[in-house]
This record gives structure tokens, sequence and C-alpha cells, in this order.
């Protein structure tokens, strides 16, 4: 509850500890309010922007008919309203619907219960739609979250305000999407470079601290996914940056394995947690150098244990990249999702 101007007035004409004590709360006040904007304003709630002048068709590769797809799909998800992907999210899916021809690529996005007849158009849409083995389909939360735990932890959340709830929200549903129905689940700022259909029950270790649940790959109805699921609610703190994702992640492996430290075991009861190299083969805080030149060779060298290149998109989200230079998020473009990169040679 806040105090009336008056009585804040008070307390300010009150004793030295008085003054000192209301000063110390308003100014704690300010400073969260302060950090809470400025996540929103860097992070949160993504909107559709920065395509406006782009053309919603784009010429499609010629691409061979998969036929008969293989079991077991490939997940992207926009949990936020966006229905624009970036090209970023282009090369994305890209990427994975060129590695895996036989394997269907879904992308669920939270914001296309706003178009009841067709999808939208715009530029990224329609790229997607040249890989015959994409799909592009409507998120419903409420939907994926039944029968699970989550979803009375939904229903509450809806209608609380917290800071972080779009990657919370993301968080949540990875787990539940592939607790139910299994498969492959990416972050929207990976590039893969090899097949992942030979990868079960499998995450990835960031740091020597910390898994991180950017790739995920595990059978339907597993049990660790099971307990996931329960810890997220169990220990829910959205006001915690993590505290729902990697954190979670990291925490259940630990009892899943009865380990106190990542260091001292990566796989355990059938649950393989691949080393940094895997995916994370470039740590955040060195996140510029994807933007920085680099030969083919040193390249090679450098992605030869890597199966997908997460790009760290949170940090590097608004850097400029030079699509025709050697830097190596342009050479990675270039070569693992060509019509993305043509692209943005052509419109950027």
């Amino acid at each position: 509850m806040f105090k009336s101007p008056n009585c804040l007035l008070r307390m300010l004409r009150g004793t030295p500890r008085q003054r000192f004590f209301t000063l110390f709360i308003i100014s704690l006040k300010f400073t969260f309010f302060v950090s809470v904007m400025i996540y929103w304003h860097t992070v949160g709630a993504p909107k559709d922007q920065g395509q406006n002048s782009l053309p919603v068709d784009i010429p499609c590769p010629q691409m061979a008919s998969p036929g008969i797809f293989a079991p077991g799909n490939i997940f992207f998800l926009e949990t936020s309203d966006r229905t624009k992907p970036s090209f970023l999210f282009m090369c994305s899916v890209e990427s994975a619907a060129r590695a895996h021809p036989e394997t269907q690529v879904v992308v669920l996005m939270k914001g296309l219960h706003r178009y009841k007849t067709a999808l939208p158009r715009n530029l990224g849409i329609s790229l997607l739609r040249c890989f015959p083995n994409v799909q592009i389909r409507p998120l419903d939360l409420k939907e994926l979250f039944q029968d699970t735990p989550l979803a009375a932890w939904y229903l509450k959340v809806q209608h609380s305000w917290e800071p972080y709830l779009l990657p919370v929200l993301s968080d949540a549903s990875r787990i539940a999407l592939l607790w139910k129905f299994g498969g492959i689940y990416l972050d929207t700022d990976f590039i893969v470079l090899k097949n992942l259909r030979n990868l079960t029950n499998t995450l990835g270790v960031q740091s020597r601290y910390v898994l991180n649940g950017a790739f995920l790959a595990f059978e339907r109805h597993h049990n660790f996914l099971a307990l996931c699921i329960r810890d997220f609610v169990d220990n829910y703190n959205g006001w915690i940056w993590g505290h729902q994702g990697p954190q979670l992640l990291t925490r259940v492996f630990k009892k899943w394995c009865s380990i106190r430290s990542l260091k001292e075991t990566h796989t355990c009861r059938g649950v393989i947690a691949l080393p940094p190299e895997a995916f994370y083969p470039i740590p955040w805080q060195n996140w510029k150098k994807y933007f920085e030149d680099i030969s083919p060779e040193e390249l090679a060298r450098l992605l030869n244990a890597t199966y997908a290149v997460h790009v760290w998109n949170k940090k590097s989200q608004g850097t400029h990249l030079d699509s025709m230079s050697r830097a190596l998020l342009a050479q990675l473009y270039g070569r693992y999702c060509p019509t993305t990169h043509e692209a943005m040679k052509m419109y950027l």
C-alpha cells in the first residue's frame, strides 16, 4: 500500500532516523521500478517491428518433397504475440529444416490466434513456408498446459504481474511440449549444423555450473521432464531470472543423478548432458565473437564438435551484421541458411 503525500511529508519532517528510513524506502522502490522498466524495454514483450519495409513474398529455392516423415518433430516456440520472424529466427528454422529433410519442423506462435483464416503475410512467414517440412501453427498455452501441473499455475499467473513472464512462459512451454509429444526443442537463436535425430533424452551443459534448456531432446512422457514440471510448480519463483529455466534443469539433473556438481558426471540414468562445445561453443560472455571476422579453417576447428550454435540473441540483438563479411555469424548464415542469407543481402 502506497503512503499518501502528506504522510510522506510528515515522515520527512521527523527525526533524522525517520528521514533516513523514508528516503531509503523511496530509493529502493524507485530502483526496482527503473530496473523493471529497463528489462521490459530491452528484452520484454517483443513487437512486430523492423521489417515493415520488407516485401511479403520471397522466391523459394527448389526443394524436394520429403515424402514420408520420420516420427518425432523438431519444435520452435514463440510465446510472445510476435508474428514477424527475425532473420535469426528464419535462419534457425531453415537450418533445422535443411538438416532434417525427413522430419517435420513445427513452428508454434502464440500471436497467430489473431489470424482466423490465414497466416499473416510477411517476409519471415513467406520464407519459412518455402520448406515443405516446415509447419506453422498457433500456440494455445492453456491447451498445452492442460492435464499437467502447469495448468493451475498458468491460470494463477495470468492474473498477476511478473517481471520475466515471457521467458518463464517459454521455459514452461518447452518442457510441457516435449513431455506431451516428445521430440526436439530449439530456441529461435540456434543455427543447426548437423542432424540431431541421434540425440535422445539429451540436453546441453552451458558451463561447469549450469545446464541450459535452449536445446532439449526427450522421449514422450519421460520421467525427467515430469520431475521438471513438478519442480517448476513446487519451487516456482518468477522474480529470479533463470530460476524456472537453466537453474531448474540444473537442480533437477543434480537430484536425478544424486550429485552436487555438474563436473562430477555428464550422463546418468539414461539422461545425457553434452559438454558446452555441443551447443554453446562460445560462452554468452563472449557473444561479440559472432560478429568478428574468422577464417574458414578456424571456424571449422571451433565448431568441430558442435551440433548447433546458440547465438545468445538476448545479448546480441540489435548488433549490426554485415551479411557480406567474413564475420563468424555471416559465414554460418551463408552455409546453413542460404535462403535467409540471400534475403538479408537483398533487403538489409
